[in-house]
């Protein structure tokens, strides 16, 4: 089996002015596409800044609202004890939710 390489026409052989055309039109492209990717960079970044903006803009009363819920974390202790627990206080473990009461002779629970 012989394998036949087939090249274009050999025609007349490039000159150094060719040459220079070539590399001049490649410089231009590569400066174009650089010059695209510089214009989308800024859009992209612009079109960013004015969503963070508007998301700031439009979770300002939400914000307002955790910063004054904030400002009364920890609750007191009284305000605490009256309102959640009404006064019962359990002793133990809280694991997932669940509560292992450790009974200890001698112990009792205030009610």
């Amino acid at each position: 089996m012989q394998i036949k390489f087939i090249s274009p026409p050999s025609g007349r052989p490039r000159g150094l002015f060719r040459k220079a055309v070539t590399l001049v039109v490649m410089i231009a492209l590569a400066g174009l596409a650089l010059m695209f990717t510089a214009v989308l960079l800024a859009v992209v970044l612009i079109v960013g800044a004015l969503a963070g903006v508007y998301l700031w803009w439009k979770t300002r009363a939400l914000r307002r609202q955790m910063r004054e819920q904030m400002q009364n974390f920890p609750p007191r202790r009284e305000q605490a004890e009256s309102e959640v627990f009404r006064g019962e206080v359990y002793a133990g473990e809280v694991i997932e939710g669940e509560v292992i009461r450790v009974h200890e002779p001698g112990v009792s629970l205030k009610r």
